[in-house]
């Protein structure tokens, strides 16, 4: 039961395959399903917020140690923050193989970031998150470091039981939001968006007031709220997750980080936002996979899953490791599958060195059946190799 429950955790926490649950009230879920094949950089969600109007850091972006340190002597501020730019968290606590400790460093001194740069960018930054060799950084941003008097948290994200977009807010930022649903469901708030009207007046007032700002912070922090929905709406997101949403000694209100989820289908209108992805940090095959419509996520076992249906590739992940068993992979074909992405599923199973074996499950319908069991004389060439490989 414990090596069942792993298993399903460990697809479950993967990108592909997960639904998070926020806890809003007492008796209630807000469900978004985070299916993020697009992976952007801390800067560009930073720059996507600031073309909209919100209100982040003042940073800039370097690929060499000389760009860093012209970078912030151009920031002219008190301190620094220079920060690697991988996507993995843990980066504060992160190990370079350059012997620099620390992805994330605060400095006072624009020359030190020169040298802390130097330290970074070519380097491997091995986090809790990354492989066991790490992963090559090759941007740095050079930020201005702000104090947080305040941190809240705040999202907008796309609620099935409310068929549209919703607010969540609490007072209580920086921290993980389940601990918070968990803890002190109390201090989390919602506010329903009305796709047609947006985020009214009231709303955005009542949401800043809930999460304690006071005075002339409300409605700053009211404005931050308005701007970061038509955020939402513009790039297609599917969530729009700010913690903290901080409050600096200075009276300002400052989206510190956000995570942004966005819509797939959109892809046809969002060229440009999804011309960032960044599939260098990603496994080569889960970027094959995905470009095929595949879900695909590499594991560390030996018996690779070639199975149709998130729930029984699941099931077939726990009976495998029931029984000692390692699985290499999670495969999810879906139910109308073709035949060539048969073919691509086969060929990313064969190129992963760690399996050494496959177990193949299906629940066949007529029209899957058709397109994985086709002879010789059927179809495409696609089709004849595929079945080539079934039959061995």
């Amino acid at each position: 039961m414990a090596a069942s429950m792993a298993s399903q955790a460990a697809v479950r926490g993967l990108r592909a395959a997960s639904t998070k649950q926020l806890l809003v009230s007492r008796n209630q879920l807000v469900r978004v399903s985070p299916r993020r094949w697009l992976n952007l950089q801390e800067y560009q969600s930073k720059k996507l917020m600031q073309d909209s109007g919100v209100t982040v850091q003042r940073f800039f972006v370097a690929d060499t140690a000389s760009e860093a340190l012209e970078a912030a002597k151009r920031l002219k501020v008190k301190e620094i923050v220079l920060k690697a730019q991988i996507l993995a968290g843990g980066r504060g606590k992160g190990v370079f193989d350059s012997g620099l400790k620390g992805g994330v460093h605060l400095t006072k001194e624009p020359a030190a970031v020169g040298e802390l740069a130097g330290k970074m960018l070519g380097f491997n930054l091995t986090t809790k998150q990354t492989p066991k060799e790490g992963v090559k950084v090759k941007t740095v941003m050079v930020a201005e470091a702000l104090d947080i008097s305040r941190e809240t948290y705040f999202a907008i994200l796309m609620d099935r039981s409310c068929n549209g977009p919703v607010m969540v807010g609490s007072p209580q930022g920086g921290v993980d939001i389940e601990e918070v649903a968990a803890t002190t469901p109390e201090l989390i708030f919602k506010e329903v968006i009305d796709i047609f009207e947006g985020v009214r007046d009231d709303q955005a007032l009542r949401m800043a007031a809930n999460l304690g700002f006071k005075g002339p912070l409300e409605k700053q922090a009211a404005d931050q709220i308005k701007r970061l929905y038509e955020l939402f709406l513009k790039v297609d997101a599917t969530q729009v997750e700010v913690n903290p949403l901080g409050e600096t000694p200075e009276g300002q209100v400052v989206c510190f980080d956000a995570k942004i989820n966005f819509d797939d289908n959109a892809e046809f209108r969002q060229k440009a936002v999804f011309a960032m992805d960044d599939t260098t940090e990603s496994d080569p095959l889960e970027t094959e996979a995905a470009k095929y419509d595949l879900k695909y996520i590499g594991l560390d076992g030996n018996i690779a899953c070639f199975v149709n249906g998130a729930g029984l590739a699941m099931a077939t992940c726990d009976i495998i490791d029931l029984h000692g068993g390692k699985p290499a992979n999670f495969l999810d074909l879906g139910g109308g599958v073709k035949e060539n992405q048969v073919y691509v599923a086969f060929k990313l199973l064969t190129a992963d060195p760690k399996a050494e074996c496959n177990s193949t499950v299906f629940c066949l319908g007529e029209q899957f059946e058709d397109n994985f069991s086709c002879t010789p004389e059927q179809k495409s060439p696609t089709c004849q190799q595929t079945n080539e490989k079934v039959q061995r």
